[in-house]
């Protein structure tokens, strides 16, 4: 019997609209759901948290909510660079609690269809909790993959990130 190498998804999901929130880490084009963002803002100050995880950049503080960000460049393993004028934080919920998400830029917001969406192969999705890539979309110029924050981290890595918070005297 064969396996399958892309996931079947539900026939009603396929012909569904997503909105999606697109942005670029180390030049690679990323989107997720928009009603997964709360905000995006330009960015602030970073106050680093010591023995944090490298991934955690630090925290900010939005509107009195003290936020962890998390760098997508070192989350992904990609090479590190300097922040600059285009540098923007998207701040999503993952699991109870926000998180800030650093991104090289924030892109735009776009319509697709679910039919657009190509599911990936089951090697690359796995069945792990912490594996966050949903899809895939072709566009014209390259492919946008298509991920969710609720599914980038386990859950001793969010509560390591957010007991390290409260350690460190910085919860709300």
């Amino acid at each position: 019997m064969a396996h399958a190498l892309v996931a079947e998804e539900p026939a009603a999901v396929r012909y569904e609209l997503t909105q999606l929130v697109s942005f670029t880490v180390e030049g690679e084009q990323f989107g997720v759901d928009v009603l997964k963002v709360s905000e995006i803002i330009r960015l602030p100050s970073i106050t680093h948290v010591p023995t944090a995880p490298p991934y955690v950049e630090g925290i900010i503080n939005l509107r009195g909510s003290l936020i962890p960000v998390i760098s997508m460049r070192e989350r992904f393993g990609f090479q590190l660079a300097e922040s600059d004028s285009r540098t923007r934080i998207i701040v999503m919920t993952v699991g109870n609690s926000l998180m800030g998400f650093k991104v090289d830029t924030v892109s735009e917001v776009m319509r697709v269809s679910g039919s657009d969406i190509q599911y990936p192969p089951t090697m690359l999705s796995g069945s792990d909790s912490h594996q966050c890539l949903i899809g895939v979309i072709n566009l014209a110029a390259q492919m946008l993959i298509i991920i969710d924050p609720e599914k980038m981290f386990s859950e001793a890595e969010v509560e390591q990130v957010f007991l390290k918070q409260q350690i460190t005297g910085v919860d709300e």
